[in-house]
């Protein structure tokens, strides 16, 4: 049985973070214990699109008492307790008095209700995500169980689309990346979203990728979560033409993998994971190899960075399938080298050099109309990078060394936050491959950026580098580099 249609309204309060139901997950990732909700709702013929990001909601108090079908589940998986047990509220007190009334009187059915009331929002998802822990699932058809109509549109989701269009989500990727409360926007009437507010995302995009190409996505990413629900909230209100609603899946599919990048370059890999199969799910449902494509690339990335090689060769050759068709040569250059990147931490030195050089094989076709307009980073300097990293990997530091040097000196000076990534790389290289004095000048090069750039990738990398130039004190240049990287604020 699908899960009831929901009737939702923001409440007032402020979120108070459930402690009762972040106990009873216990050791499980977010993602391990929905899939275990999901799989109960099964047990019990309930059918719940219970994922990573739905927990973390709840657990932040923002869902204060979930719908009748979430409800029947978690009593299910905790025979003897109550909502209030599991520290919800009671739906008594999330409930208006309009919603028992219409409850009560036989046959109401109200559509639109002029304030809205019920439970709390975002209890029901409109299709099951695919696991995140399963990202090479075989494509299942999305929606066969619950073509719902939501008669309940998000306010926040009007107010932050609807009434501004472009403007407002260009505002809301600069300042403080949050939607704008328009009270008089509630009562506005209901009209299908189109163009303009595909055109909107889309722009809120590009505005992510741009802030994090110049400062790092420390700063960026818990202001992001906000467009990034309103945005999937969009896809549930429908469009009036197919082309547009096309545009409004790749977007908002994109917006999830910018999101998920935020998350990855800042250290949340739980979260990022749940983005990323977020936004597969959004390209497989919509039919968007371009948008799937990229998706399993930065699953790649960060199977890599998680420590799951094996994986990431898995997701770069699941990505390079679905790109062939779409007559990318870089694309394809790109994926192969996140397919090193998995040989690499395999210690498959042959499968990582036959990937490596395939990768440049194809970058020197050069770019073509067909190149993803994301993929604007990658150039001759990411091409290095990613091969030095390879090296690394790989334990040979003066070869890995002489990639990343390479890489600083061509990126373009505007991408300021891979300056320091690049630059980070190469003081780590040279630290370990026994260049003390050079590692602790390039490490000083970083410490200069590092008031421009937030990124726990980079400051993570310092520190690694401090640690393997402790020995080395007494060398020219390194003492001074220790003493100002130990005088960093540190970050909780």
């Amino acid at each position: 049985m699908a899960s009831s249609d929901l009737t939702s309204s923001q409440s007032p309060r402020p979120s108070r973070p459930n402690t009762a139901f972040r106990q009873l997950r216990g050791q499980h990732s977010p993602a391990e214990f929905a899939a275990a909700v999901r799989r109960a709702g099964r047990e019990i013929g309930e059918r719940v699109s219970c994922d990573a990001r739905y927990i973390g909601r709840v657990e932040a108090g923002e869902i204060r008492c979930p719908n009748y079908a979430y409800e029947r589940v978690f009593l299910h998986m905790f025979p003897g307790r109550t909502l209030t047990d599991l520290g919800f509220a009671p739906r008594s007190s999330v409930r208006g008095r309009r919603a028992r009334a219409d409850e009560e009187a036989p046959g109401a059915h109200t559509t639109r209700p002029a304030h809205p009331t019920g439970e709390t929002r975002g209890a029901h998802e409109p299709y099951d995500r695919m696991n995140p822990q399963d990202p090479y699932a075989a494509h299942v058809p999305f929606g066969t169980a619950q073509n719902h109509e939501n008669h309940e549109e998000s306010d926040v989701l009007r107010r932050a689309f609807m009434t501004g269009g472009g403007a407002t989500v260009a505002a809301a990727s600069l300042g403080p990346l949050g939607l704008a409360h328009d009270a008089a926007a509630t009562d506005r009437p209901y009209r299908r979203v189109g163009v303009r507010e595909a055109g909107a995302l889309e722009d809120a995009v590009r505005r992510i990728r741009l802030l994090d190409d110049r400062h790092g996505a420390d700063g960026l990413y818990r202001r992001a979560a906000a467009p990034l629900r309103a945005a999937y909230e969009l896809l549930d209100a429908g469009t009036a033409r197919q082309a547009a609603g096309d545009r409004l899946h790749s977007g908002a599919g994109e917006l999830a993998i910018s999101v998920g990048w935020l998350a990855h370059d800042s250290g949340r890999f739980d979260d990022a994971r749940s983005h990323y199969a977020e936004a597969l799910a959004t390209a497989r449902m919509a039919g968007d190899p371009a948008l799937e494509a990229h998706a399993f690339c930065n699953t790649s990335f960060l199977a890599r960075d998680a420590g799951r090689p094996r994986e990431a060769v898995r997701a770069a050759q699941a990505a390079q399938r679905v790109a062939r068709s779409l007559g990318s040569n870089r694309l394809m250059s790109l994926l192969s080298l996140r397919e090193a990147g998995g040989w690499a931490g395999l210690a498959d030195r042959t499968g990582c050099e036959q990937a490596l050089v395939r990768a440049q094989a194809l970058y020197e076709r050069g770019p073509s109309e067909a190149d993803p307009e994301w993929m604007s980073f990658y150039g001759e300097a990411e091409l290095e990078i990613l091969e030095a990293q390879c090296w690394s990997t790989l334990g040979n530091w003066r070869r890995a060394a002489r990639h990343a040097g390479r890489a600083a000196h061509l990126q373009d000076p505007h991408f300021t936050r891979n300056i320091a990534l690049y630059t980070a790389e190469l003081a780590d290289d040279l630290a370990r491959g026994g260049s003390p004095d050079e590692a602790a000048a390039a490490g000083m090069r970083v410490l200069d950026l590092l008031d421009q750039v937030q990124s726990s990738r980079v400051q993570t990398m310092l520190a690694c580098t401090a640690r393997v130039l402790l020995p080395h004190r007494r060398a020219s240049g390194v003492s001074a580099f220790l003493d100002r990287h130990a005088s960093l604020p540190r970050t909780a």
